[in-house]
């Protein structure tokens, strides 16, 4: 029996430790976990951070690229281009061009052809080509040629002349309607008359804008080719047939001859009729001095 009493504070001495190791392994897990899960939060934190910046620095950069594309206007460039080419064939050359601008949606706005007797041949067509084929046109018309003299292209930057237009029409916009809203409310007569020919100043300038405007777009929407063609031949003689028919030449010749004969006979003829008395009296003095004469040689003194 006493041994049974000494055992109990034993036993209860060894349970309290053991509880105390439970509780200790309990709390040292329990902390491990919560410091994995906060570096893990941590971790997804500062990786969310991270791409929160890049995708705020590639927003930055799109919107600055959105706005340099809005800030710098689309370019206008008039292309102007002069082709002297020689050719071999020109009508065939013409035909080949004309087939290219068509083909390309242009259209001929010009074309004379000038012919200097059989030899020479020349020609100038003014082409309008859509800017965007416009070196393919250019390469295709000095394709068909058999020497290219001279090729010169030029071109005009039209885009701060266009963006100012641009400017002034938004600006003349602003004022056509502001007056249009004092038009409506003028109850004036001297007022009303007044805004109307503001108005119209103001329409009349906006139209002229626009004018140059489609002027510009027109210019720069299609380029200007003008093309000068020469050809020149070896003209090789023909064999006349006339020539060769002997026995016609023959007629011919008799006949002119003939005429000629008869016309100095007919001449003859009408001369010595149409002056037989002069010609009588020369004929009367000749004989008297051609019997005084041998008169004379008879009878020396």
């Amino acid at each position: 029996m006493k041994s049974y009493k000494r055992m109990v504070p034993l036993l209860i001495v060894f349970v309290f430790l053991f509880l105390s190791a439970c509780s200790s392994s309990s709390k040292s897990e329990s902390a491990k976990m919560d410091q994995t899960s906060n570096n893990k939060a941590a971790s997804e934190q500062s990786g969310s951070q991270e791409k929160a910046s890049f995708l705020s620095g590639e927003n930055v950069k799109e919107e600055m690229d959105k706005s340099n594309k809005k800030e710098m206007p689309e370019k206008k460039v008039i292309y102007t281009a002069d082709l002297e080419l020689r050719v071999k064939k020109f009508e065939e050359t013409v035909q080949k061009i004309e087939g290219k601008v068509e083909k390309y949606g242009g259209y001929i706005a010009e074309s004379n052809v000038t012919k200097e007797g059989k030899e020479q041949v020349s020609g100038s067509i003014r082409i309008r080509i859509p800017q965007k084929f416009f070196r393919n046109f250019l390469h295709d018309a000095q394709g068909q040629a058999a020497e290219v003299i001279q090729r010169n292209i030029t071109g005009q930057d039209v885009t701060e002349e266009y963006v100012d237009l641009e400017s002034r029409l938004k600006s003349k916009r602003v004022v056509e309607e502001r007056l249009t809203s004092f038009m409506k409310n003028a109850k004036k007569t001297e007022d009303l008359l007044k805004i109307s020919a503001d108005l119209a100043a103001v329409q009349e300038e906006i139209e002229t804008i626009e004018g140059k405007m489609k002027f510009l777009n027109n210019q720069t929407a299609f380029s200007t080719v003008n093309i000068m063609l020469y050809e020149s031949k070896v003209v090789v003689p023909d064999i006349e047939k006339d020539n060769l028919n002997t026995w016609e030449r023959t007629k011919k010749q008799f006949m002119k001859s003939t005429n000629a004969l008869i016309a100095i006979v007919s001449g003859i003829i009408v001369f010595v009729l149409g002056n037989l008395p002069i010609l009588i009296i020369i004929l009367v003095i000749g004989l008297l001095l051609y019997f005084y004469i041998k008169k004379r040689r008879n009878h020396p003194s």
